[in-house]
């Protein structure tokens, strides 16, 4: 059986600030966003933070903030991160940062603490799907330890055991878990090694700013 997509806060390497959102997930998805601080104007407020890139960050604010709009958002304890309001639409705000951030350290604990499951990294790569004995090319949108999601060239069924194989790291299997326009969610049935998944989301971010370099 299909289950609900979520959608949680998606975390990107990319160094552009995120764009406006594809309408096509508004309704579809049950939300189970990360909750941030903002300060606007000496004004601390939560928001939902949506989705974070080196560049910048979309989130839902409880307030209107317009376009122009200086302001700082806590990211980690005590590490605020200056940005500017860019756009506005739908409920949604998108801010590019006066300075792109490390992602990745963004996600590690402070001190010597024990360090969290890694939340969904977007990325854009090349994958592989074996479903059934056929090989299905796929373009990996997003992954986590527990799983990813995909746009894939022959469609994939839900509830079918798959083998994922992202370039440069084990073949993991799973099972393909929902579609929603194009897009299909795979659970992973064990999770991946943390330190696996950050190596190759190391080499990512390296592969990106060689790219722009």
């Amino acid at each position: 059986m299909e289950e609900q997509a979520v959608e949680t806060t998606v975390y990107s390497l990319a160094r552009s600030a995120p764009v406006q959102p594809d309408r096509r997930h508004s309704d579809r998805f049950l939300s189970l966003l990360r909750v941030g601080a903002i300060v606007v104007d000496g004004q601390r407020e939560l928001c939902l933070i949506r989705n974070i890139s080196a560049g910048g960050m979309m989130i839902r604010a409880y307030t209107d903030i317009p376009v122009g709009t200086a302001l700082s958002v806590e990211l980690k304890q005590g590490d605020p991160v200056k940005g500017v309001v860019k756009w506005v639409e739908d409920g949604l705000t998108g801010v590019t940062f006066d300075s792109p951030i490390d992602v990745l350290l963004l996600l590690s604990p402070p001190g010597d603490g024990p360090r969290p499951r890694l939340p969904r990294i977007e990325v854009d790569c090349v994958a592989w799907v074996r479903q059934d004995g056929d090989i299905v090319r796929i373009r990996v949108l997003n992954v986590s330890q527990g799983g990813l999601c995909v746009e894939a060239r022959s469609p994939l069924t839900v509830g079918a055991d798959v083998v994922v194989t992202l370039p440069g790291l084990t073949p993991a299997a799973g099972v393909v878990k929902w579609t929603d326009g194009g897009a299909y969610g795979v659970a992973f049935n064990r999770a991946l090694v943390l330190s696996d998944l950050v190596g190759w989301l190391q080499e990512q971010q390296d592969q990106r700013r060689r790219a722009v370099a």
